[in-house]
């Protein structure tokens, strides 16, 4: 049994195939979907998409937010912004991290605030994302 996985951002196509088990970062905590999995839909937060092949390999996506609609036999990963680890400049977004941090310890009222706050759950996500990888490969 097998799942089609497809990942989607509004910059085009990022994955497109076949996986044993895709793994996400549902609002509500990590969901792992395999062939056969009930319908779902739900909200994603900032994190790390896993898509695991026939042959145990994984693929690892960063995606900023966005929908999940699981079928049977289909997953769907409608992100915000999305694009693979593997693709992901460390340097830059531990920068995008720092300056995120700098904006929440400086933020005035309740938006900069709330802004500042998910500036900085998206930079800790993107960069927890090339993070893992790097771990994986050694």
């Amino acid at each position: 049994m097998k799942l089609h996985v497809d990942i989607v951002s509004a910059e085009g196509q990022i994955h497109s195939g076949t996986a044993q088990m895709v793994f996400a970062p549902a609002i509500m905590g990590e969901v792992g979907i395999a062939p056969r999995h009930a319908p779902l839909l739900s909200r994603l937060k900032p994190g790390t998409v896993r898509v695991q092949d026939e042959n145990g390999e994984e693929s690892t996506f960063y995606v900023s937010g966005g929908m999940l609609e699981v079928q049977p036999h289909l997953v769907t990963v409608l992100a915000d912004t999305a694009e693979r680890a593997a693709d992901i400049d460390e340097a830059a977004a531990a920068e995008a991290q720092r300056r995120a941090e700098e904006a929440l310890s400086s933020a005035k009222g309740e938006m900069d605030l709330a802004r500042a706050q998910a500036e900085l759950a998206e930079a800790a996500a993107r960069l927890h994302a090339v993070q893992t990888l790097k771990k994986a490969r050694r």
